[in-house]
């Protein structure tokens, strides 16, 4: 009688399995449902009547910048040695946190870098 009062237990396979199919196939299929139902959009408008103005996603914005300022034959300094320098600054920094003003020296190395990338990000959305 005492087997009788006692409820069976439940196993991973295939009672649980079970169960987790069933919530992942459901949730599955709401996501599919509202997907459809209300797609996404596909960015912004082209008007091809207007000239073309190639404007870079918004972390390039700094190069661009700096193409305006490196014009003709500047235009390595602007391109390759000045995004090589701050590559190579952060990559310094390392070295430059020892001492006795080290961390003065990697704050002032690390701000400097993100203040520049920060307005010339800026100044073409301005």
């Amino acid at each position: 009688m005492a087997n009788k009062n006692r409820t069976e237990e439940k196993r991973f396979y295939p009672d649980y399995l079970i169960e987790i199919l069933l919530v992942v196939f459901l949730t599955l299929e709401v996501l599919v449902v509202l997907a459809l139902l209300w797609p996404p959009g596909i960015g912004r408008m082209i008007d091809f009547t207007a000239p073309y103005q190639p404007k870079p996603e918004w972390y390039f914005l700094w190069l661009y910048q700096l193409i305006r300022y490196f014009p003709g034959r500047w235009i390595f300094v602007g391109t390759v040695v000045i995004p090589l320098l701050s590559i190579f600054l952060l990559f310094y920094i390392p070295w430059v946190d020892r001492g006795r003003w080290a961390r003065l020296k990697v704050l002032a190395v690390s701000s400097t870098l993100l203040l520049a990338f920060i307005v010339l990000t800026l100044i073409p959305v301005l």
